[in-house]
């Protein structure tokens, strides 16, 4: 664990416990940061948020503005939460802010309510053109909720996770995410279920938030190797987005809607696309002890964070368009937080044929013989792995030529922990 997560767990509350109050009460000490921010993009969502955050920013960056981005969680170090004018915090200027939270009479807050306010204030007191914040659970009641007039609020597809808090019944927690919707602030939403666009058309109307919906307002298609984005008034030709999986041509069709929105220029929306980068999401892994193993044996490792069953669907289809037009022996190394839907998550990649290596990883991760007794169930062939060099190691012996390691984005950011250097700064 990083110093500053080691800071944050030993001096705040580590419970969730969702609400403004507290949240209010602390911006309110700081004297409201989040009322000083540059103009707010707000993004919500269940999958999807930390792509589309990182297209955005990337076709804004590369139109000259400068951008500030608040994401959670972090993989590696704390910092990567924070981008001040495009560059992470410096630990100087993380741990300035955190004093001046902790040094507020009577804090009460927990380590997400602390972390955004921090965010928050270092974002106030940093000059740039463009803030763009991500939920952190939920929408209405997450911490960040305490900005009420964002220039546009986002919507990424809604589906089910974090049961514990948001429940299990979709239209809720499609009601919780539309939480995010202002009065004046235009709504741009991703494709959608049905049912689940019906509630936020109808939170939408409540908050008086126009709306431009994918599949209704605009669309984007892959097309020839490349990104095509329509609209009632454009027709896009562009480049693919540098992120792989066919999952992300909705989530960059979605930031180029955000990105005509925000006027800018077809060439930095085409140059945004080519640049983006976002760690842990169907990642090519070159470097470090693992990647060395797989390129001895010849064979490919990737790294992805997915860890609920629409991301294993969008993971599922991504192997199946790779195995289609290069077939190989394929591996998955899994290691999930034992609160996730285990058996959703393998029951979407029972048809990949792959091999599964279940391990665990620093935290409250599932048990890896628990993990692959659920696998099992689903119809994969499954083993339990002390560590994931030795599921690696295991995986190679047994032939695998494309392993991936999925489930779980703490479970990345260890894998990526060994190989400082796949991460930008």
């Amino acid at each position: 664990m990083d110093p500053i997560s080691e800071r944050l767990r030993a001096r705040h509350p580590q419970k969730i416990d969702l609400g403004l109050d507290r949240m209010r009460a602390l911006c309110a000490a700081l004297g409201d940061p989040q009322d000083r921010l540059p103009p707010v993009i707000h993004v919500a969502g269940t999958n999807g948020k930390g792509s589309t955050v990182a297209l955005i920013r990337a076709m804004a960056e590369a139109a000259g503005l400068r951008v500030h981005a608040y994401t959670s969680p972090h993989l590696v170090r704390f910092n990567e939460r924070i981008r001040l004018a495009g560059r992470l915090i410096d630990d100087a200027a993380l741990s300035d802010v955190l004093d001046r939270i902790e040094a507020l009479p009577d804090l009460e807050a927990t380590v997400f309510e602390s972390t955004t306010a921090a965010a928050f204030l270092a974002m106030a007191e940093t000059p740039a053109d463009l803030a763009i914040i991500e939920v952190g659970l939920g929408g209405s009641l997450d911490a960040t909720n305490v900005i009420d007039r964002p220039l546009l609020s986002v919507i990424t597809p809604v589906d089910l996770d974090h049961a514990e808090f948001l429940g299990t019944d979709l239209a809720g927690i499609a009601g919780e995410k539309a939480g995010v919707l202002k009065a004046g602030a235009r709504g741009l939403i991703a494709r959608q279920s049905e049912a689940v666009q019906a509630v936020i058309d109808a939170a939408a109307a409540r908050a008086q938030s126009p709306l431009t919906t994918m599949g209704v307002d605009f669309d984007a298609w892959a097309e020839r190797g490349g990104l095509v984005f329509q609209n009632q008034e454009r027709f896009l030709d562009l480049p693919a987005p540098a992120l792989p999986g066919a999952h992300q041509i909705d989530n960059a069709g979605l930031a180029v809607a955000v990105a005509l929105e925000l006027d800018l220029p077809e060439d930095a929306i085409a140059e945004g696309l080519k640049r983006v980068r976002w760690p842990a999401r169907m990642q090519r892994l070159t470097a470090g002890p693992y990647a060395e193993a797989a390129r001895a044996a010849e064979a490919e490792l990737w790294l992805d964070g997915g860890h609920n069953p629409h991301a294993g669907r969008a993971l599922a289809r991504t192997l199946e368009d790779r195995q289609r037009s290069a077939p190989r022996p394929l591996a998955l190394i899994v290691g999930m937080l034992a609160n996730k839907d285990a058996g959703g998550f393998f029951e979407v990649l029972k048809d990949t044929g792959a091999q599964v290596f279940t391990v665990g990883f620093d935290g409250a991760s599932a048990e890896p013989e628990a993990l692959a007794a659920v696998a099992r169930g689903r119809g994969l062939g499954a083993m339990a792995c002390a560590s994931v060099s030795e599921a690696v190691e295991r995986a190679l012996s047994l032939g695998a030529g494309r392993l991936v390691i999925c489930g779980s984005l703490y479970l990345a950011g260890e894998v990526l922990g060994a190989s400082p250097d796949t991460w930008p700064d």
